[in-house]
Order: C-alpha cells, then structure tokens, then sequence
C-alpha cells in the first residue's frame, strides 16, 4: 500500500517557496514603484507638473528674504511684480502664487 503520506512531499515541496518569492518581488515593486515619492526629500520625484526652483534666481531670493521678515509684504508684492516682468514666470508658478 502506497499512499502520498509515505511517498514524500514530491515536486510540490517547491511551489510554496517560489509563490511566496513572488509575493515578496511584487510587494517590494509596488512600493518602490508608488509608496516611495512621498517620502523622497529635494531633488526627488517632486510629483507631476512640478518644476525645480532654482534657489539663487531673484525671484527664489526675494522669497527668501520675506520668509526671513527682511521686507515686509507690501514690499515683496512690489518687487514680485517687478521681477516677473523682467523674469517671467510659468503658468504654474502664478497659479500657486495667490
């Protein structure tokens, strides 16, 4: 009497590693592939549409300056408005701006 208990596992024994391989590849994918771009910092994926600011541009520096409280808002507008006559800005920019 030959029944599977005494005949061994067989090539079977090598299905369940192989799924759970799989399992553990597509899990590291998707989070490489989606759940990693919120936590990446300057100079990572900084999502769609954003464009990179360059920090010594005028427009970057007078920001700077105003965050500091070296200029008061009144003067930030009018300079603002000043250097993006002279600069310009993207749609996007101005979108975000007000």
């Amino acid at each position: 009497m030959n029944t599977l208990a005494h005949a061994g596992p067989g090539p079977w024994i090598l299905f369940f590693p192989l799924l759970w391989a799989a399992v553990i590849v597509t899990a590291i994918t998707l989070v490489r592939r989606f759940g990693g771009r919120r936590l990446r910092g300057p100079g990572g994926f900084a999502g769609p549409g954003a464009s990179r600011v360059d920090e010594r541009s005028p427009i970057a520096l007078l920001g700077h300056r105003f965050a500091a409280g070296e200029i008061d808002e009144d003067e930030y507008w009018r300079r603002l408005t000043v250097l993006e006559e002279q600069f310009g800005r993207t749609t996007a920019e101005k979108g975000r701006r007000r």
